[in-house]
């Protein structure tokens, strides 16, 4: 009896415990709207642990590293799941959404209006963020809500700087 190929590769651990954010990636339903909100809580939780004047290039430098780590992760889990964009990888939300609330006042509302904003551009990808999923492996599964994260980003700073 032979093994399908599939089960045949071995799964880089690492990898699929960084790409499904911990597991988060198997919550049922909407794995990137969980992904996203623990995100949310993650950042609330862990800047009341930072001073103001970090707040900003930590948000950065997180956004940054789970981009560049979220890259190589999703590209061996696509490829050994044998899916080219597997929903069950997260890691491409967690960027996203952290990008989205770089310079936002950690307060509930500015946290759940990025939450909100980032979901929005995630699950509509307005042009041009439906052609970055064409990009191969990995960058192509993660682009799309780096650009989400980003448009989330401009208006919640529009908001803040000339309406709120």
């Amino acid at each position: 009896m032979e093994i399908p190929v599939q089960n045949a590769i071995p799964k880089s651990r690492f990898s699929w415990l960084i790409a499904t954010f911990f597991g988060i990636g198997h919550l049922q339903p909407g794995s990137g709207t969980w992904a996203a909100a623990v995100t949310v809580l993650l950042w609330w939780g862990g800047s009341h642990w930072l001073q103001a004047g970090w707040l900003l290039p930590v948000a950065v430098a997180a956004s940054a590293l789970v981009t560049l780590i979220g890259i190589p992760t999703s590209t061996v889990v696509a490829r050994e799941s044998g899916i080219k964009d597997p929903g069950f990888v997260v890691i491409d939300e967690v960027a996203g959404q952290m990008i989205a609330l770089i310079g936002v006042p950690v307060h509930w509302k500015y946290l759940l209006a990025g939450f909100i904003l980032f979901r929005i551009f995630d699950i509509v990808k307005p042009f041009p963020l439906r052609r970055l999923e064409a990009l191969p492996g990995g960058t192509g599964i993660m682009m799309d809500d780096v650009g989400a994260g980003l448009d989330a980003l401009v208006l919640l700073q529009i908001w803040l700087h000339f309406i709120a």
